[in-house]
């Protein structure tokens, strides 16, 4: 069987259900192309500004679709199979993810642009809101480790490929810094200058290219430069980042955020087409096995590790922070959200499976599978390089372009989590002005910090990096975000409709994702707290398992808090609903 059938499939099933099912929600949703969105309504010229769904599109696509589905469907497609992973991302891109992503972004539309924690806040109470955004804060923080240590582990060592091609992770890192550069210097040129956004993509974009090729000319080799090991390089690089986490967080919008988030989305697009058009043209074989088993030999499950380790390619808690953070106060109209809200939900869904067919076309005893212990970044540049080359681009071109271009996903991630972090903590603590920005800053890249230094350990007493520990966490945190985010909508919606559609719709998808989500957080605590024969083995010192059992608590309260609401007299609809 060949990569072909595949993707061809997963492309016009996900294109009928934006079609057919997506116009289903619209219609259900009311959205009315006539009505007045916060863009329009309060519009500033700085938050609030209508933008065309071709740019917001872009724009929108970018922020969501980092590294997650990239590195989970490669993850969960070596643990368990291609099959059990690839309908997950289907099925729940359709029908969990993009009512989720698309609720998200149509409540907060309908209550002038505010977030999904404030539309939690009028529909449930106070204390509810402060758990959400507590819960929120959490999962932000395990988001930044997971990516901050994953962009930094690409950034050491070297890969000989079967060619005998050598990719320097210095030279990863060079074009890396050559990259961020771009940004800043376009943002400069638009500001100050009569540059337009055109000719400023028009001279950008090819300017990554040229990053892309200088970079391995002069690799920034830090295990070398200082004579330290990788996994001390990896955490030097872990602080760097964090660092640079801390500036983006801080300085204006339009200087970095922006334009680095405008040359991605084009970024992000290319690298999708041109790994499309490599499996079609490549007629590469399928060599991995459609199933694993139902277990790892780490003891892990397909029920419910699956459905947490592919967490952005399938449903995303990560998602409705954006939709209802800087999206809604960009839509220009109503029934623009389709196409950004569960259009681009659909779009990462098809990344998530160009990133399976990367394992897909390894041989099970591959180095890069082998061993247990997949290399997520490595896997995704030896695909894509591999389906870049048949369309006769230079293999080492070919593999840093598809390595810087999963940094530049993560670099969206850190800077959107950094600054949403910050954004929360000033509205718990009322922390205003500029001392409470940098407080805020630096508590958030704090946190992440203290676990990134770690040196962590397997259960067989073996170096770990910190993404692949924390990895699972960050999932179920994700997962149970998206489910909050969803049940938050779904109260929404039942409180101003009344409606039966309302639970198969919404409610379903949330009890899934809770269902899921708690179940994975249970075995972490289980894990941590107990032998395998259930026996307690005392307190342990690794934060997993006490992390898990502080988000199922808030996960609890707020689900009583959901319950309450639900059983409370009917609200009027907010005015600006349909």
């Amino acid at each position: 069987m060949y990569l072909l059938p595949v993707v061809l499939f997963s492309a016009v099933i996900l294109g009928l259900a934006y079609r057919w099912y997506g116009g289903l929600l619209c219609r259900l949703l009311r959205l009315d192309p006539k009505a007045r969105t916060p863009a329009i309504e309060m519009r500033d010229d700085v938050d609030y500004v209508p933008i065309e769904p071709k740019f917001l599109f872009g724009q929108h696509f970018s922020a969501i679709a980092a590294a997650g589905p990239i590195v989970g469907p490669i993850l969960a497609g070596v643990m368990f199979g291609w099959v059990p992973a690839l309908v997950w991302i289907v099925v729940g891109s359709i029908f969990i993810g993009g009512i989720h992503d698309l609720g998200s972004l149509v409540a907060s539309v309908r209550h002038r642009a505010r977030s999904i924690a404030e539309v939690v806040r009028e529909h449930m109470n106070q204390r509810s809101y402060v758990l959400f955004l507590i819960f929120i804060w959490i999962t932000l923080v395990y988001i930044i480790v997971a990516f901050t240590d994953i962009v930094a582990s690409s950034f050491v060592g070297r890969q000989t490929l079967e060619d005998g091609t050598v990719i320097s992770g210095g030279g990863i890192a060079t074009s890396s810094l050559l990259y961020l550069l771009l940004p800043l210097v376009m943002g400069l040129l638009l500001r100050y200058t009569k540059l337009t956004l055109g000719w400023a993509t028009l001279i950008f974009l090819p300017l990554v290219g040229v990053a892309i090729w200088a970079g391995p000319l002069a690799p920034f080799d830090l295990a070398a430069l200082l004579g330290v090991s990788d996994g001390e390089a990896t955490r030097i690089w872990d602080v760097i980042l964090l660092a640079y986490c801390v500036l983006a967080s801080v300085v204006p919008m339009w200087l970095l955020l922006q334009p680095r988030g405008h040359l991605g989305g084009y970024f992000l697009i290319i690298a999708l087409a041109g790994g499309a058009l490599g499996i079609v043209f490549g007629g590469k074989p399928i060599l991995y096995p459609a199933f694993v088993g139902w277990t790892t030999p780490k003891g892990e499950a397909l029920f419910p590790i699956l459905f947490i380790t592919i967490a952005c390619g399938a449903c995303s808690g990560f998602h409705a922070l954006v939709a209802s953070g800087t999206t809604s106060r960009q839509l220009r109209r109503e029934t623009d959200a389709k196409v950004v809200g569960y259009g681009a939900m659909l779009m990462e869904a098809m990344v998530a499976v160009v990133s399976l067919c990367c394992v897909m076309m390894l041989a099970p005893d591959h180095p890069a599978v082998a061993g247990g212990q997949p290399k997520a970044n490595l896997i995704y540049g030896l695909g894509m390089g591999s389906f870049l080359h048949v369309l006769h681009v230079p293999v080492a071109f070919a593999v840093s372009f598809a390595l810087l271009a999963f940094t530049t996903f993560v670099y969206d991630t850190l800077d959107v989590g950094t600054r949403l972090g910050r954004y929360i903590l000033q509205e718990l603590t009322g922390w205003h002005g500029q001392a409470g920005r940098w407080l805020a800053t630096l508590i958030t890249t704090a946190t992440p910090l203290f676990f990134v230094v770690q040196k962590l350990e397997d259960a067989a007493g073996k170096p770990i990096p910190a993404w692949r520990m924390f990895w699972p966490l960050f999932g179920a945190c994700n997962q149970l975000l998206a489910a909050l985010a969803l049940l938050g909508v779904t109260v929404w919606l039942y409180r101003t409709r009344r409606a039966l559609w309302v639970w198969p719709v919404a409610g379903l998808p949330a009890v899934w994702m809770y269902s899921v989500s708690m179940w994975a957080l249970y075995r972490f605590i289980r894990q941590g707290f107990f032998t395998t024969a259930g026996a307690f083995k005392g307190l342990t010192t690794s934060p997993v398992p006490w992390v898990a059992l502080i988000l199922i608590l808030l996960a609890l309260l707020l689900l009583l808090e959901a319950i309450r609401a639900f059983c409370s007299p009917a609200a009027a609809p907010p005015p600006a609903a349909a």
